[in-house]
């Protein structure tokens, strides 16, 4: 019978560990890697059947990278404290991993906003993997490295992915100084082009392409905003070019 070990990174989730931590219970191994948390996250977590370990957060890389070499189980499932794996999910990963012909698994994960999940506004991202050589690399938008073939599961996670306006425009705003920095690291520039036409695209990808616009006036934020971290970015990188930071 083929395990599963599911690892989660958090940092200050006490409002969302522990239905997170119930919802992977089906899981062989339970690693908690947590960035030295300072609300009730680790009490809540103790009363689980899971293995906690503490460590300084240097990037996500690193942080995800610290826990895979503690994992036992034949495949490694990724899940992040604002996640939850519904039963079918559950069902399916199980039945996948005893006949699979894949080394990995993109899982599907629709949007959540104003209070409602965006399935039109999918992203799919590969979460299930044999544990068999993989690590993470990059500091932000960090990406799995597997060897092998790549399936896609049918059944959704259901990520809250963003708590509110404000919450998501602060978000994209981090991962924007993380992503001009990487560039500004890679000897990229920005202009006044990048700062028009790459702002553009990302609003028409997201709410033409890939149908953000069946989603009505979420979907409609969704692209706004996503087009707006693509702005931001590109922002970032013109300040750090002139040491305004």
């Amino acid at each position: 019978m083929q395990t599963v070990t599911v690892i989660i990174p958090t940092f200050n989730e006490e409002k969302y560990i522990q239905d997170c931590l119930h919802s992977v219970s089906f899981a062989d191994q339970i690693i908690v890697i947590d960035s030295y948390s300072t609300d009730q996250t680790l009490s809540i977590a103790k009363k689980f059947n899971c293995e906690i370990i503490q460590r300084k957060f240097d990037n996500f890389s690193n942080q995800k990278n610290a826990a895979i070499h503690l994992a036992k189980s034949d495949w490694i499932l990724f899940v992040d404290a604002d996640e939850r794996v519904p039963q079918k999910l559950q069902f399916e990963i199980k039945a996948v991993i005893e006949n699979s012909n894949q080394s990995a698994y993109k899982i599907r994960f629709p949007h959540f906003y104003m209070n409602r999940f965006l399935y039109h506004t999918e992203n799919k991202v590969v979460r299930l993997v044999k544990n068999e050589n993989v690590y993470f690399e990059g500091e932000v938008h960090e990406k799995l490295i597997h060897q092998g073939s790549v399936g896609i599961l049918k059944n959704f996670m259901l990520h809250f992915t963003y708590k509110g306006l404000f919450h998501y425009i602060k978000k994209k705003d981090s991962y924007a100084w993380f992503q001009a920095q990487m560039a500004k690291d890679k000897n990229k520039s920005a202009s006044y082009f990048h700062l028009v036409f790459k702002p553009f695209y990302r609003f028409f990808h997201t709410y033409f392409i890939r149908r953000g616009f069946l989603d009505g006036i979420p979907g409609l934020a969704v692209a706004t905003i996503d087009a707006y971290g693509v702005f931001s970015r590109y922002v970032k990188m013109i300040l750090i070019d002139k040491n305004l930071k």
